[in-house]
Parts: C-alpha cells; structure tokens; sequence
C-alpha cells in the first residue's frame, strides 16, 4: 500500500520540493495551497510519477477548516501517514510599526495551524501505530533576527511542540520532528528580500549578501532538495526513534 502525505502549503516553493521528492519515492499525496492552479499543479505531478493525489484550498485561518482538511485526506485516501506541516507566511517590520493583524495572521498560520493540523489528525496516526509528522519551522526557530518578532516567537513555538508531540507519540510510534532552513530562493523569500531592503534602505544585492546570507558559514541559499530530503529521511519507518528533534539545514548559521 502506498502511504499517504499531506503537505501544507504543497503548491509552490519548499512544499512543492518536497511533494515531488515524496510522489517520486511512490506516496498518495494531498497537496494544499491558495494557487489558483493547485489542482493542475497536483495532477500534473501525480501523472508525472504515477501516484494518486487530490487538492485542498482550505484557509489554514480557520481551525474548522485545518480539522477539515485532515478529514478529506482521510476519506479521500483512507489514511494519513505523514503530515507536513510546511505553510507559512512572513511580515518584515519594527516592532513598534508592526500591525496587530499581521502579527496575528502569522501567529495563526506558522504556528496555530501546526497545532490543529497535528491534534485532527493523531487519531488517525494512533489507531494505524504509525505517524511521522514534520514541522517546517525555520533557523529563527532557534536564533532571532530583528524586525521578525512575529515569526520567530512562531517559529520557537513550533519547535516546543515539535518536543511535546514527539513525547505524547513516543508509545504509538508517532514521531514529530522540525526541520530548520536558513534562507531557500522561495517566493516567500522573494517578497522578504524587498521588505528587508525597505527597512534596511539597501539594494536587493545588499539584503542577501549583508543581512540575509550574513549568520551563514555557507553563503549560499538552502537547497530546497536538501529539505526534501531531509524531510522524506523524518518520513521512513526505520525512523520511529529519530524524534523530538529540530534539524538545522542553516549552512553554518547555528553553529556560532
């Protein structure tokens, strides 16, 4: 039997890296997003490596919605393996100019919907004994950078409860681990270069080399195939005792 992934915010960027990675190594996936385009996006890859899979715009806002969406993954597929919790958003500012609302709209996404998306779907994982759930937080889930109090205070909180799921799953081989990027060449990425150039009143070229590539050993962006991989190593059944654990693919910046 094929195992089933769904991946979070699966339709471009690091999540869409990662589907590929999964449909080449033959899962089911339900793939999530806001594109326009997602479904065509999921068929054309679920023909590509011959692998069933089925696409959700569901508004990662709503709890009702997240709870949702694991429903159809399940009813759709008949179980959930793998949950990858991958969506997320960025707002680059001074704290004193920073908009309650975005503050809590990326509060929600990168961190509240890990947690709805975890809880609806551990049912499924401890009736099957078997869950592996992966939590994209980001290298400023363990260091902090100015202007970004919103995403690293939910980038910190995804990997406590990174710890707390990897405890509770221990006895139903469920394990939860968080994956922690530097900087990847995403569109996300994109639209954080020019806010980064706006509040640091420098050129795009400046804001790569001197702000964002600056804590690398590595001056290189993050591979999103490194995270892939990473992520389909978390996914496999030889894995059940790596867990509990946050992974820096960061080129060197944790290590100072």
């Amino acid at each position: 039997m094929n195992k089933i992934v769904l991946i979070t915010g699966s339709t471009s960027g690091i999540g869409l890296a990662i589907a590929t990675q999964f449909a080449k190594e033959g899962y089911n996936i339900m793939f999530h997003g806001l594109e326009s385009n997602g479904d065509d996006i999921a068929k054309e890859i679920g023909e590509k490596y011959q692998v069933k899979v089925a696409f959700s715009k569901a508004n990662l806002l709503q709890s009702e919605a997240v709870e949702g969406l694991i429903a159809e993954t399940i009813s759709t597929f008949g179980h959930l393996h793998v949950l990858v919790n991958n969506a997320g958003i960025q707002f680059v500012s001074p704290i004193e100019d920073f908009p309650n609302a975005k503050y809590e709209t990326i509060i929600a996404i990168n961190m509240n919907a890990v947690f709805y998306a975890s809880k609806a779907a551990w049912n499924q994982m401890k009736t099957q004994q078997f869950g592996r759930i992966i939590n994209i937080s980001s290298v400023h889930g363990l260091r902090a950078s100015e202007f970004k109090s919103a995403y690293v205070a939910a980038k910190h909180g995804v990997i406590g409860m990174t710890k707390v799921l990897a405890l509770e799953g221990a006895p139903f081989n469920i394990t939860c681990n968080a994956i922690c990027p530097g900087y990847v060449k995403t569109p996300l990425v994109e639209g954080q270069i020019k806010d980064q150039a706006k509040a640091h009143h420098m050129t795009a070229d400046e804001v790569v080399q001197k702000v964002m590539l600056k804590k690398q050993a590595v001056k290189q962006f993050i591979p999103v195939e490194a995270i892939a991989d990473m992520a389909l190593l978390l996914a496999k059944e030889s894995s059940t005792t790596i867990t509990g654990t946050s992974f820096a693919l960061d080129g060197g910046w944790s290590a100072q």
